[in-house]
């Protein structure tokens, strides 16, 4: 997969994507990423690439040509037939899912605009942005943080990523649910133990286990996710019995 980040500080970002998966998953020539500055593509002495907004308002809008001008060079590098998206990271954005990230890590390149200042001229919206992505309802100065999330999530589903085969397939929002606890060494730390049926060597229980700690959090997390989550009849007989204690739980509540 080829990555292009266009933005006015390339080195806010440089960091982040040289360390851990994404430095492997570049060594292994499994992604590859570039990061080009808003201003070597404006024009002029000065550079200028970003404006006040015809009609008044506070704020500054970053301009069209340059955005416009990086893009095309972009797309000049390589084959022009390549599977492509050029995203635009905005609040107005649809938020950012699972399932998008699973969507963008097909494609064969990615091109992520971030926005600045009072956002972009809406021509760069309606005539290059192929995508507008929110990482959430909230406000960012810019959009180099939202880039580095969608960045990191594509990049562990691109296979050999994580090395270990299969292993995204079990993260938080993968299956549809939370995912539940994991112990490690050691097996007894300021007297709270480590679930017996984890070291009991049973592959069945021990994947049954996880399977039913994963709906329990997702039950008391993030129940919302259950109305669209993928469930065998041992799932619902095991949410069931969540009913059952949480309607226990109320009554003796309620009895105190």
């Amino acid at each position: 997969m080829k990555i292009d980040i266009v933005t006015l500080f390339p080195e806010m970002l440089t960091g982040y994507l040289g360390q851990s998966i994404l430095k492997r998953a570049q060594e292994a020539e499994l992604l590859t990423i570039d990061l080009h500055n808003i201003r070597d593509y404006a024009a002029g002495k000065h550079q200028i690439t970003d404006e006040p907004p015809y009609g008044g308002g506070g704020g500054m809008v970053l301009k069209p040509e340059p955005l416009f001008a990086a893009v095309d060079a972009i797309r000049s590098q390589d084959d022009q037939t390549k599977s492509e998206k050029v995203i635009l990271m905005t609040p107005q954005g649809r938020p950012f899912t699972q399932a998008i990230a699973k969507d963008l890590s097909e494609c064969e390149r990615l091109i992520f605009i971030c926005g600045r200042y009072e956002g972009v001229d809406e021509r760069v919206r309606q005539h290059l942005v192929t995508e507008e992505i929110s990482i959430g309802d909230y406000v960012l100065t810019g959009g180099e943080l939202g880039a580095m999330v969608v960045v990191d999530a594509v990049t562990r589903l691109l296979p050999g990523a994580l090395g270990a085969e299969g292993a995204a397939e079990t993260d938080s929002h993968a299956t549809g649910l939370l995912e539940g606890p994991h112990y490690t060494r050691p097996n007894q730390f300021r007297g709270h133990l480590v679930p017996e049926v984890l070291k009991s060597g049973h592959a069945a229980n021990i994947k049954r286990w996880h399977r039913e700690q994963a709906l329990r959090r997702t039950w008391q997390r993030r129940p919302e996710m259950l109305l669209s989550a993928e469930l065998t009849e041992d799932d619902r007989r095991f949410l069931a019995t969540l009913a059952h204690e949480s309607a226990a739980e109320l009554t003796g509540n309620d009895n105190n």
